[in-house]
């Protein structure tokens, strides 16, 4: 069985200017839906054309994520499954296209799943992946939003002042899907931003704000993350106004923001990119020797 079915769209996926693919599952790694909302702007908000979607026959416990029952604009019944799409994202002249993967965390078949986003990115001929996920953390509802970038790539590690994973333990398919692509060759990074633990779990957009902000700071892509500063904006008034009701949650958000004032650090955008792009062309050229040896 082909799981990854793909459109007619060899023209559109060889126009693509080396590509970086986005991923985003909603599920234990996406805390109040901020990392598929980030991949979801970036659909929303560019150029953006299908080349297809993963099947979802073999990857769900339909009993866990069940399939919708709607009705569309002309009264016809439709049965909506889980899916996970892929799209290609055309960036403006001089930026780096995008190929963007955003649906549900599978239940099953993780290797399976993998190695389908595998050839995904082989396919689309990008050359590096980005997974972006949001966890809850110790991070102060005032404050920025810190995000984490790691990779288990040293080179891409130390080029992006990104750290090295150091978790042991129980992994969901992102930890997966990175083993996959490592053992692919295909240079990978994880950018996790951190969430108040102390806010129910409801949409966050100053949280998909800073992922898209760091996304575009890392690959120099232009994601229009300023674009979401009034929705940003409100939802830290709304937060603000309902911790001033609680004295001892209030007293808890000021000792955060001392901790966050105190780890604070300016990251250079220009930089980032710079070195991302520098990597790359090392990569390349690597891999040029390789072919003539």
């Amino acid at each position: 069985m082909d799981e990854l079915r793909w459109g007619e769209v060899d023209e559109i996926v060889e126009g693509l200017d080396r590509p970086v693919l986005a991923v985003a599952f909603q599920g234990l790694f996406d805390a109040s839906g901020a990392a598929t909302a980030a991949i979801d702007w970036l659909s929303e908000h560019l150029d953006t054309t299908r080349l297809g979607d993963i099947d979802p026959e073999t990857f769900f416990d339909f009993t866990q994520e069940r399939p919708v029952v709607s009705f569309d604009d002309d009264g016809e019944r439709v049965l909506t499954w889980p899916s996970n799409k892929v799209f290609a994202v055309h960036t403006p002249e001089s930026q780096r296209d995008l190929v963007v993967v955003s649906g549900v965390e599978p239940h099953l078949r993780w290797r399976t799943f993998s190695a389908t986003l595998a050839e995904v990115a082989q396919r689309t001929k990008a050359e590096t992946v980005a997974t972006l996920g949001s966890m809850v953390g110790m991070a102060p509802h005032t404050r920025s939003l810190g995000v984490i970038g790691s990779s288990t790539n040293k080179d891409l590690a130390q080029r992006l002042g990104l750290s090295s994973p150091s978790y042991q333990g129980p992994t969901g398919l992102v930890g997966v899907l990175h083993d996959t692509l490592d053992q692919a060759g295909i240079p990978v990074l994880s950018l996790r931003v951190s969430l108040p633990h102390y806010i129910p779990d409801t949409p966050n957009p100053k949280a998909t704000r800073s992922l898209l902000r760091r996304f575009e700071q890392v690959t120099g892509v232009d994601t229009g993350y300023v674009g979401l500063d009034r929705e940003a904006a409100d939802w830290q008034r709304q937060v603000t106004a309902a911790v001033a009701g609680d004295p001892e949650i209030a007293e808890y958000v000021k000792r955060l923001e001392a901790q966050a004032d105190q780890s604070e650090e300016v990251v250079s955008g220009d930089v980032l990119a710079a070195e991302f792009e520098a990597f790359l062309r090392d990569q390349d050229r690597n891999d040029d020797q390789e072919d003539q040896e």
